[in-house]
């Protein structure tokens, strides 16, 4: 390689400190990327790859950085940002350059990310003793919380509910492989290592205090929270100190506790779709999307977090319920804060972008266009009582003197970055309306010298114009070359013409470029100190902010409720759930030009604690149990339901077990992930939990199968502290006996009519039994060939009726190159020991489970 010039030393020297970072290095009004950054950028970016003097090498647009930024922290990459921190102008020798802040996957704030309905949080956990202290942030909104959590698994659960794009951990809690290995395994983040000292308990306390500007944490609510204290003062010290980001918009810190919340496991969020689709790229059918009709992206953003943490407190559930009902009766009021809050933009991004210093004058602009609403939204909630409502209202803040500062500052549409100028309106700075007269004034002096000296010399051509290199020059065509005057200085000979300049031009340019110079500069001055003013009002915008949130997401479900007939339920803290009528909502949504059929359900802990679902392949009993479980989760949010008429009582948790999938990264098969999500139910419900169960056992031997949901169901239904209210859809007739045995055990079955060969799926729930499945008509239905279909009916009666031929079925056997009936001995008619052994059970005499257990004996000896 060559001798690297000065320009690649400095380079090098700044790189060598920001190893793990892909280093954008300003050059000009380009940052450029050299070496193994270009190489790995290039791609990510899909932007051309050069190089110079053997130098790998690529660059963006410094103007349009924030979009390619973005790119790379979606990559999980780190970006240091290289900034020229002199004047080009005044340099001696090569500018001086340093990195003035570093990005993250978790601290994006880009333009981009205004107006997008998803937090983008970095996370950071320790652990005190045995409790792990655990703190999350969005910077570009300024949300800041932190939870302490007894348990790993906690800790995961939590983890997995806020997603963070990025999270840090001690270097020593990193070595414990217990923790390592469960996180990275469990959790799409980055992680970032970070040395043991960043979380010193006082150290920690004191950033906080410090950043707070507080005494204490007393009046947070956090004062005693030493792993949470550590987790957040390190957080902050990591987004402060080492990426050297400010956070100005971090005005408080909100503690939480998951006793406050319904619980909800990764397995139930993906089994009942809250979030995400089972189905790749079908993300309108979620729970959320149903659900969000918000209009604003706070509204979506908190939307987000009441889905993932349903309330448990039946009072604050009924206050967000009263405000949604109020809203529905009052239509007119209702409709009118519709309109109003479509033409409110991102206000806490725009904010935390102008605190941080990196707002453009629109992104001012657009906050006062927002601000400018909320005394009108604050208006028409005047006459609303809910307490919910009353609370939104008072929430509304006037700042009116920010408004007003910003639009007597401001233009109304301003350029997009402050070097274009032009941000300001005439009167609102005396120096700036000084030299904008003297820039005007110099343009208009131009023309007239212009029109002058083409009268004084007789050139009828002569024009006067610019270029960076020159400046403003006189251009006169080869004709009149003779004509010249002698005061004219040659500077430039071209084909057809050549260009001068003279001495009164020349000191009319200093006066024009000197003061168009000055007005870029003063105008960044003045906007600087104009988001400084504005920043004042960041805890009073935060405010409002937060409660056109809360407003937006009350609206969005009176909207649901008015245009997708949903009802209030009753919520109450008893054991009954009791809903007529119910509705899937998801599904629902996703039917076109066809009726829902509705279903109930009666569930409690005493009389109907578990309700056995039998009935056909495809004839609803996912939906039905899913869809009991969605309606009490849209209950506990505060929302209304699809439902005819309903009451709730509250429940602590929703465990689901539905499904087939396996983990063979995490060395585990289908049949293992099932029974470690049935472990977790049983070692964690409670008598307020809701269980959904749909097939329990299908991923080993049928008697295996049997004996195992059998004894599941057996479990919940004895256990005086594990009589949750429980859905349980089966394929295994054999269960609908446990309604004889157990009370509180009850069977109900998906109607279905069969009609000329062929079934009819009623898709109603009905009480008692089925003992058919009909799984050769749903094998027809997904296409199986005929004649597969034609033999699997013949199997099927001979199976049934126990008189399968051998010679004939022999015959077929060979033919079809099938197993040979010695393989079926259980099912044949020639004598067999096994079969007399079976003849001469009791099974009257034994219990249902020492039955099990003896054919499954059988089963083995055969």
């Amino acid at each position: 390689m060559p001798k690297l010039t000065p320009l690649m030393n400095q380079y090098k020297s700044i790189k060598k400190d920001h190893k793990d970072c892909i280093l954008f290095f300003r050059l000009g009004d380009f940052y450029e990327m050299f070496f193994d950054d270009a190489k790995e950028a290039s791609k990510i970016l899909d932007i051309a790859l050069t190089a110079r003097n053997a130098v790998p090498m690529c660059g963006v647009p410094y103007h349009a950085a924030e979009s390619y930024l973005s790119k790379l922290t979606d990559a999980g990459k780190r970006v240091a940002i290289c900034d020229q921190v002199e004047d080009a102008k005044l340099a001696k020798g090569i500018v001086k350059r340093k990195v003035t802040r570093i990005i993250t996957p978790g601290t994006s704030m880009t333009a981009s990310d205004v107006g997008n309905k998803k937090s983008n949080y970095i996370g950071c956990l320790c652990r005190t003793g045995e409790v792990y202290g655990y703190a999350f942030m969005d910077v570009s909104t300024g949300e800041f919380r932190a939870i302490e959590l007894k348990d790993k698994a906690g800790l995961l659960d939590e983890l997995q509910r806020t997603e963070p794009a990025e999270c840090l951990i001690p270097e020593s809690l990193d070595e414990k492989s217990e923790i390592a290995g469960t996180l990275e395994g469990a959790v799409p983040t980055v992680f970032t290592r970070c040395e043991d000292w960043m979380f010193d308990y006082d150290s920690c306390y004191s950033v906080l205090t410090d950043h707070f500007k507080t005494h204490s944490l007393d009046g947070f609510g956090c004062e005693n929270m030493t792993a949470g204290i550590t987790a957040a003062g390190a957080l902050i010290s990591y987004i402060r100190d080492v990426l050297t980001q400010p956070l100005n918009q971090v005005t408080r810190i909100a503690p939480y506790s998951t006793a406050d919340f319904m619980l909800l496991d990764p397995t139930s969020l993906r089994n009942l779709e809250i979030l995400d689709s089972a189905r790749k790229g079908q993300q309108s059918e979620t729970l959320l999307s149903v659900m969000d009709e918000t209009l604003t992206p706070m509204g979506g953003r908190l939307l987000w977090q009441w889905i993932r943490q349903p309330l448990i407190d039946s009072i604050e559930i009924r206050n967000r319920q009263d405000g949604v009902e109020e809203l529905v009766q009052h239509q007119n009021r209702y409709s009118n804060l519709r309109s109003l809050l479509k033409r409110i933009r991102d206000i806490p991004r725009l904010m935390s972008r102008i605190d941080s210093g990196y707002g453009t004058p629109r992104d001012v602009v657009a906050l006062k266009e927002s601000l400018k609403i909320a005394p009108k939204i604050k208006a028409e909630l005047a006459e609303f009582a809910s307490h919910i409502l009353s609370e939104c209202r008072e929430n509304l803040v006037p700042v009116d003197w920010l408004v007003e500062l910003i639009e007597r500052a401001v233009v109304n549409e301003p350029p997009a970055h402050t070097r274009q100028g032009g941000i300001f309106k005439p009167g609102y700075n005396e120096k700036l309306d000084e030299l904008r007269g003297i820039s005007r004034d110099g343009k208009s002096w131009i023309a007239t010298f212009q029109e002058k000296e083409r009268k004084r010399t007789g050139i009828k051509s002569l024009k006067v114009s610019y270029n960076k290199v020159f400046g403003y020059y006189i251009e006169i065509t080869n004709v009149y070359r003779e004509a010249v005057p002698p005061e004219y200085v040659r500077k430039q000979t071209l084909v057809n013409s050549e260009r001068y300049i003279t001495p009164e031009l020349k000191e009319y340019e200093s006066k024009v470029l000197g003061a168009e110079e000055q007005i870029v500069s003063l105008e960044a001055e003045l906007f600087e100190e104009l988001k400084k003013q504005a920043s004042k009002a960041t805890p009073e915008v935060q405010s409002i902010s937060e409660a056109i949130a809360v407003l937006d997401i009350l609206c969005s479900f009176a909207t649901s409720a008015l245009e997708k007939n949903y009802v209030k339920p009753i919520i109450n803290e008893g054991p009954t759930i009791s809903i007529e009528d119910g509705r899937h909502p998801i599904v629902e949504a996703a039917m076109v030009g066809e009726r829902f059929v509705p279903n109930g359900v009666e569930l409690d802990c005493d009389q109907n604690q578990l309700l056995i679902i039998t009935g056909p392949n495809m004839a609803g009993k996912s939906t039905y149990i899913r869809q009991t479980a969605l309606l009490v989760l849209m209950a506990q949010v505060g929302s209304f339901i699809p439902a005819g008429k309903a009451t709730i009582g509250v429940v602590d948790r929703i465990f689901t077990r539905v499904g087939a999938s396996d983990e063979l990264t995490r060395g585990q098969s289908t049949f293992m992930v099932e029974m470690n999500e049935t472990a977790n139910i049983l070692n964690n419900a409670t008598n307020k939990s809701l269980i959904i169960l749909d097939e329990i056992g299908r991923g080993t031997s049928t008697y295996d199968g049997i004996s195992i949901a059998w004894a599941v169901a057996e479990y919940l239904s004895t256990r005086s502290d594990k009589r949750a209210k429980t859905l349980f859809a089966t394929h295994y007739h054999e269960l609908t006996r446990l309604e004889g045995l157990f009370p509180g055990i009850k069977n109900y079955n998906v109607a279905v009519r069969e009609w000329s060969n062929e079934v009819i799926f009623v898709r109603k729930i009905v009480p008692g039994g089925t003992d058919k499945s009909y799984g050769i008509h749903v094998a027809s239905l997904a296409a199986i060939p005929r004649e597969v279909i034609e033999r699997a009916t013949e199997i099927l009666q001979a199976l049934e009726e126990n008189s399968v031929k051998e010679p004939e079925f022999a015959a077929r056997a060979k033919k079809r190159k099938m197993p040979s009936p010695q393989q079926l001995l259980l099912f044949a008619d020639k004598p067999n020991p096994v079969i007399e052994e079976l003849k001469q059970i009791d099974i009257d005499s034994l219990t249902p489970i020492q039955a099990l257990m003896r054919l499954k004996e059988l089963k083995d000896k055969a």
